[in-house]
């Protein structure tokens, strides 16, 4: 038999090796739980009474109490998104260029301010600015009657003080690595002061503050928390779709997944359109000259210090109440004079196995995402392909999904054999993971960029081969600064209520469910005592990344 017969009877084959079969896993795991659930809610927004239809949609436009959601959760988060960058880009501005003291403290507080949970917040200005509230009640007995926090604007308040860290972490990043030749050449031809910062300054660093105020806008539309709280008649979307789902007159998953589809379609839209705005308005800078810190005169350096704390103080307010509050004696739902342990012990009494779920479910989910975020961030950084950029691409999808959609698509994917999830706990590990992975997939990604290839090159050249080389050296360069963004993962995952709301039934309740259950029936010590627990974890949590990353700052 000739050589080229044998030649042709060769069998084709494919050498996979191990990176092969992490994409190929990855693949199977993001259908699955990501892009399935997902096509089940938007086939299951297009089916009525057993038949294909539009009438889901058609209701939904027909009718104002659905439409009117909409509106209120555009007016809310584009308010918020704008007052949080009134509030963001000053402070940034100030904190960057000027000699302001005490700057480590501010910033721990602002990240402090960011990383606690929105609904939090909302609880802490009920008891300062509620119907019943202590600053209500002491300004009614000066003749002065103010609105209640209740309602849409209660609602902008809290979103802008609890995300215009989003704007102040960009912000300041960009700030530093702007390079100040431009400005100098704009001040040389007379161009100085506000009008240089509004003209040369603000338009270099707009991709970077669009990008602050997308996280915003992504974050306010999506909360279900706050407005649960305050909302007081005022539905807006995540709120519609939850009661849609879980009714107590009976649930419409149809139509919970057609406001799930408008929910998701609006921040995609949202994301796209800050896209393109941005591929139009990007600079390219060398940054070889970065600012220098201004030293103010004593009264200009008094004036931008007071200014920097009167904002920061305003936002940690809720984190001081919370704290202080836990430790007041309560009579039912009042607070009374006096200061005690009452409310930790019947938070132990009540609720320990709700704070043993929040750290067990939160910790396994660290443990794979630690994992996923190593293999995954090699894969699409040292193996790029059209292939891996489709990966990369999937995994970043949770970035616009809501976590009421998240839970909402989870359910009607997994609520029956052969695949029964709903009720156990792993439902709520998959959420967590699917939702916070995009996180720790970015510290991975930009830690990895930051080692150079040439180390791998140079192990694999001695003899070590790859596999060993990336567990033996990559991995363990990569770790401290996956580590730190696997714990900013694991506050963002203990503190995540939107999701957890959907999917949790008594067993699994965690901390911040019962936050929401105590608040609800107005044990506010209790729900103080769980809010500080949280707290006290994030700061630990902070301190931790600092020691990890062995620097003054902490960015996101």
């Amino acid at each position: 038999m000739s050589s080229k017969t044998l030649a042709m009877r060769k069998p084709f084959s494919i050498r996979l090796d191990f990176w092969h079969y992490v994409i190929i896993a990855a693949f199977i795991l993001i259908g699955f739980f990501l892009i399935y659930p997902l096509f089940n809610i938007f086939v299951n927004s297009f089916w009525q009474d057993g038949k294909v239809s539009l009438e889901n949609y058609q209701e939904f436009f027909t009718f104002k109490y659905y439409y009117s959601s909409l509106l209120n959760s555009i007016i809310v988060s584009t308010s918020a998104t704008f007052f949080a960058c009134c509030l963001g880009i000053p402070v940034a501005y100030a904190m960057s260029r000027f000699n302001i003291p005490f700057k480590g403290f501010f910033h721990i507080l602002i990240i402090l301010t960011l990383l606690s949970p929105p609904f939090i917040g909302a609880y802490s200005w009920i008891l300062m600015l509620g119907n019943n509230g202590f600053i209500t009640n002491l300004l009614a007995n000066f003749g002065i009657n103010i609105p209640s926090i209740y309602g849409l604007h209660g609602m902008i308040w809290v979103f802008t003080l609890q995300f215009y860290p989003h704007i102040y972490l960009y912000v300041s990043g960009a700030l530093k690595t702007i390079d100040v030749s431009l400005e100098e050449a704009s001040s040389s031809l007379g161009v100085s002061g506000f009008n240089r910062i509004r003209k040369v300054t603000l338009p270099l660093i707009f991709p970077t503050v669009s990008t602050g105020a997308l996280m915003v806008f992504m974050a306010s539309f999506a909360d279900f928390g706050t407005p649960m709280l305050i909302g007081q008649g005022e539905k807006v979307l995540p709120i519609l779709a939850y009661e849609q789902f879980i009714s107590e007159m009976g649930s419409n998953p149809a139509m919970a997944s057609t406001l799930s589809m408008i929910l998701l379609t609006v921040t995609t839209i949202v994301l796209f359109t800050q896209r393109y705005v941005i591929s139009k308005k990007t600079y390219t800078m060398s940054s070889l000259r970065p600012p220098k810190v201004i030293r103010l005169s004593r009264g200009k350096r008094i004036l931008a210090t007071l200014g920097v704390t009167s904002v920061v103080m305003l936002s940690i307010i809720p984190q001081a109440t919370v704290i202080t509050t836990s430790f007041l004696k309560t009579n039912g739902p009042v607070f009374v004079g006096g200061f005690s342990l009452d409310s930790y012990r019947e938070v132990l009494y009540k609720v320990p196995q709700a704070i043993q779920n929040t750290f067990t479910y939160a910790s396994i989910a660290i443990v794979i995402m630690v994992i996923a975020g190593l293999l995954l961030s090699y894969v699409v950084v040292r193996r790029k392909s059209k292939i891996t950029s489709i990966l990369d691409a999937l995994i970043m999808i949770p970035y616009v999904i809501p976590g009421t959609v998240l839970g909402i698509s989870l359910i009607i994917a997994f609520n029956k054999p052969p695949i029964e999830l709903t009720g156990t706990w792993i439902i709520l590990v998959i959420a967590y993971c699917v939702r916070k992975l995009p996180y720790t997939m970015r510290s991975s990604t930009a830690i990895l960029h930051q080692i150079d290839k040439s180390v791998e090159e140079a192990s694999i050249s001695l003899g070590v081969p790859p596999m060993k080389t990336f567990f033996k050296t990559t991995a363990v360069l990569m770790i401290p600064g996956v580590i730190s963004g696997a714990i900013l993962s694991w506050v963002t995952t203990i503190n995540e209520l939107s999701s957890t709301i959907v999917l949790y039934y008594g067993a699994t309740a965690t901390i911040t469910v019962s936050i929401y259950s105590e608040v609800f029936t107005s044990n506010f010590g209790t729900a103080a005592a769980l809010a500080s627990i949280l707290s006290l974890t994030t700061i630990v949590s902070l301190i931790i990344i600092t020691i990890l990353s062995g620097k003054k700052d902490i960015s996101i």
